[in-house]
């Protein structure tokens, strides 16, 4: 079992940024695969980030250079850097956990979830 616990999120101007944490329990963060979700107010969870255990990263098209993913296997934790905020990215973040080497976009092929954490960016 893997408990992802996320942390960071908050209200913030557009422009601005938010680091977004999440912490993993268990001996075993180097082999999971990490992801970021997120979820806007009626709409369907989608795709932010995501890290393979050996270091390789997905972006989706819209936070491309400005969100960068990053882990530190040490500390058991994945992060999300998030600059250049745009009202747009308002929505709730979710880290997910994928045991394997591989990443992937799809929310459905990761095997454990964090609570989620609110980000909302004003206009």
């Amino acid at each position: 079992q893997v408990q992802l616990v996320e942390s960071g999120g908050g209200l913030v101007q557009a422009g601005g940024s938010l680091r977004l944490s999440c912490a993993a329990s268990g001996r075993t963060f180097s082999s999971y695969s990490m992801g970021w979700f997120r979820q806007a107010p009626g709409k369907e969870r989608a795709f932010v980030a995501a890290i393979w255990s050996g270091g390789k990263i997905y972006y989706t098209d819209s936070v491309k250079g400005r969100f960068t993913i990053s882990r530190d296997n040490a500390k058991n934790t994945v992060y999300l850097q998030m600059n250049s905020l745009k009202p747009e990215d308002t929505a709730v973040y979710y880290c997910a956990a994928r045991l394997g080497p591989i990443a992937t976009r799809i929310g459905n092929e990761y095997d454990y979830w964090g609570q989620g954490t609110q980000v909302t960016v004003s206009s």
